[in-house]
């Protein structure tokens, strides 16, 4: 929570937290939820200034609970052997396309209008397949990308530690559009793709028919 306070506000601002604070439109219908609202308020308890905190989690790919049933069976005897089924892994492209980028977009309109700063916090892997963002000073940025890492401890008996790597600052408007908008690839590429598929079809009506 530190890492967003220190990019929403100045330091001896006070501030505090509210989760999953319910925003919504001018007519009044559900804009989602914000994860995390970390609210500054002056000597007399009233609000002053807000910034909006995304915790982004990231979807998976396969069945995890094949293998933790296969672990809970015998948890003593499986607890050191390695789980010989497809194992699950992070969907990073659909965590972009279909949870970060429209809640940076449909939430984030609302939040950019009113001059609210943004913040996401996202591991540094997920980070690495979003696109190159345009990096701005943190006095002009209204949208931090707060990157972290889970680093292993140095003594066995503790557990892993939850760490920020980097801050990268943005404008909201510069990385919607690189987020929503891909790059576009080669059109040839693409037909030689389709060539590809429609050759083990075609091929074989045509020499039947010599």
């Amino acid at each position: 929570m530190t890492d967003a306070a220190d990019f929403f506000f100045t330091p001896d601002t006070r501030w505090l937290t509210l989760p999953e604070v319910r925003l919504r439109t001018k007519q009044n219908t559900p804009a989602g939820n914000i994860d995390i609202v970390l609210v500054a308020f002056d000597e007399r308890g009233l609000v002053t200034d807000f910034g909006a905190l995304e915790i982004q989690s990231v979807y998976i790919s396969g069945n995890v609970s094949e293998a933790f049933d296969w672990f809970m069976e015998s948890p003593e005897e499986r607890n050191t052997e390695i789980w010989s089924g497809k194992v699950p892994r992070p969907d990073y492209l659909s965590s972009s396309r279909k949870r970060l980028a429209p809640q940076l977009s449909y939430k984030g309109h609302i939040l950019h209008h009113w001059g609210k700063k943004q913040a996401v916090a996202i591991h540094s892997r997920f980070f690495e397949t979003l696109p190159d963002f345009d990096e701005v000073p943190k006095e002009v940025a209204d949208l931090a990308w707060l990157v972290y890492e889970l680093e292993e401890p140095k003594n066995p008996n503790e557990r892993l530690r939850l760490t920020k790597i980097r801050s990268v600052y943005t404008r909201w408007s510069q990385a919607m559009q690189k987020v929503q908008v891909p790059e576009v690839g080669d059109l040839a590429i693409f037909e030689s793709h389709l060539q590809s598929i429609i050759d083990p079809i075609l091929i074989p009506e045509y020499k039947s028919s010599l």
